[in-house]
């Protein structure tokens, strides 16, 4: 074979994989036009964020609850990881078609854009102008598509193998140019809803509560290290939701709706809403998908209205029993009547830890239910409340399998030592165990520890801060021996009852059993 053929031979080989590389630098482009134009948009105007919002809406509830117990609060970040690994896979066999057939090929690509369209307008909150940037970026994405396999078959992709890697090389940069794009565009769109989200809080001033909570004793706070802080910080706050992508909500044109059974329809925009009395409130939240253990719970100072003083305001008909709350990206929560008119102190949150809501924790409005869990009570990006009955209506979650009322169960945990991690013992032999118990609304009374198969010591309880928060406990173990341990706990509600023992996985109405961990006493 003479040297042309040779080098002709060699290039057509490897044109396939060049081939697949077009097709995933067009997907790249595509991607990285649209999210670049959906800056000026809402935020599920993102195809990723659409494609990926209508996927947790079909999942299945026991993949959901598979995915928060392997990865807790990292749950989208390993799905848009994913997608993106799906996505390119996609891409690259739609560039693998286009080594002999450009035209379908840029056809599948032009497909692909048409269907994020059609699911950026299945988003509660898009309009039909949120389809403009994937539109925008699906037609620079499929010619740019055509270009690049013209690129890596033209003539100089059999005639001149220098000037085909000459040609390919350009394909690597604009691949490089595509990715970082994507992380630019990224990176810019978090920063810039950061700062939008700043400057429209600074428009207003938290107004000072008419009713605010006691100080929190020193001593609820066990001194030991390892131990969380008793107020959880706003940046260390789980966050579980089904927003791929933080609304970007303006204050200035937000509106609560109250409707459904009620004497008369309420509208409140943002500063009516912060004209109203003001209370603060000492709660601890909790995710229904946390195991035994887990540290999808969180405390806070929440600063809000009292929802029902805005209910009685509307004043309830005869029969309802529930209120369906609905966030901006659609959400809704199923939460009983009596749960937001009775003496808990339901909030219409404004305020956390004495800041403006965190964009992540639903700003500029949320909801705050001491005792429920929050996939029946905590909607965040707040825009209505509709007064209802169980019979007539259901929430997001309800219509995929986890229980209508999702009060919180009794819920202990061992917080020092981790599980498998090393405890040391004091000069006197003595070593330190602690942990976290909640039981909202009905307050913990007591915390009993059992080393091994040995017998339940009472362990010590800081200070009690209120029915609706979380309490520390602490246990000096005096006859620490070195060697692997077992260390299990369990406690004792407000009302006299023991938490059970019985093993329950999340679903459907959250996790119980008592937790336990190994750890080697040194």
């Amino acid at each position: 074979m003479t040297a042309p053929a040779l080098r002709t031979a060699r290039a057509r080989r490897s044109a396939p994989g060049w081939s697949a590389a077009s097709g995933v630098v067009a997907g790249l482009v595509l991607v990285a036009v649209a999210e670049l134009l959906s800056l000026a948009f809402a935020s599920s105007s993102a195809p990723f964020v659409a494609v990926g919002g209508a996927f947790v809406d079909v999942v299945p509830p026991g993949v959901k609850d598979l995915v928060i117990s392997l990865f807790g609060t990292s749950d989208k970040l390993v799905l848009f990881a994913s997608m993106i690994v799906v996505y390119a896979g996609i891409t690259a066999l739609i560039g693998r078609l286009g080594d002999t057939r450009p035209r379908p090929s840029a056809a599948l690509l032009g497909g692909l854009g048409v269907l994020a369209m059609v699911l950026v307008l299945t988003r509660a909150q898009n309009t039909a102008a949120d389809v403009l940037p994937t539109l925008v970026g699906t037609v620079v994405a499929v010619p740019t598509l055509l270009l690049l396999l013209r690129t890596v078959h033209g003539p100089a992709a059999s005639d001149d193998a220098g000037t085909a890697w000459t040609r390919r090389r350009s394909l690597l940069g604009v691949g490089a140019v595509g990715l970082l794009a994507v992380i630019g565009v990224a990176t810019a769109r978090s920063l810039t809803a950061s700062r939008e989200l700043a400057r429209r809080a600074a428009q207003y001033v938290l107004p000072a509560p008419r009713s605010t909570v006691e100080p929190i004793p020193a001593d609820a706070q066990v001194q030991l290290e390892g131990m969380p802080p008793f107020v959880t910080p706003n940046s260390e706050f789980y966050r579980i939701d089904t927003a791929l992508s933080v609304p970007r909500v303006d204050p200035t044109s937000w509106q609560l709706r109250i409707h459904g059974l009620v004497d008369r329809e309420l509208t409140v925009d943002f500063a009516q809403l912060l004209a109203e009395p003001m209370i603060e409130k000492h709660v601890t939240l909790a995710c229904v998908s946390n195991p035994v253990g887990g540290d999808l719970a969180g405390n806070a100072t929440w600063l809000g209205v009292p929802v029902r003083t805005l209910l009685e305001r509307a004043g309830i008909k005869d029969g309802a029993d529930m209120v369906l709350s609905r966030s901006i990206d659609g959400f809704t929560a199923s939460t009983p009547l009596e749960a937001l008119t009775d003496s808990r102190d339901s909030l219409i949150a404004v305020g956390m830890n004495g800041e403006p809501l965190p964009a992540e924790h639903g700003y500029p409005v949320r909801m705050v239910v001491p005792g429920l869990y929050g996939y029946v009570s905590a909607t965040k990006w707040l825009t209505e409340l509709t007064v209802t009955r169980f019979a007539d209506d259901v929430a997001y979650w309800s219509t995929r399998g986890w229980s209508e009322r999702g009060p919180i169960k009794i819920a202990s945990r061992v917080d020092v030592p981790r599980a498998r991690a090393d405890l040391t013992r004091q000069d006197d032999g003595a070593a330190m165990l602690g942990g976290t118990a909640w039981a909202q609304q009905r307050g913990i009374a007591a915390v009993e520890v059992q080393i091994d198969d040995g017998d339940w010591r009472e362990a010590e309880l800081g200070a009690e801060v209120s029915e609706d928060t979380w309490v520390q406990w602490s246990l000096r173990w005096e006859d620490a021996s070195p060697g692997e341990h077992r260390i299990t706990v369990r406690a004792i509600d407000g009302e006299g009852r023991l938490q059970t023992s019985q093993h329950a996985n999340p679903a459907p109405d959250g996790a119980s059993g008592w937790h336990s961990v190994r750890c080697s006493v040194l």
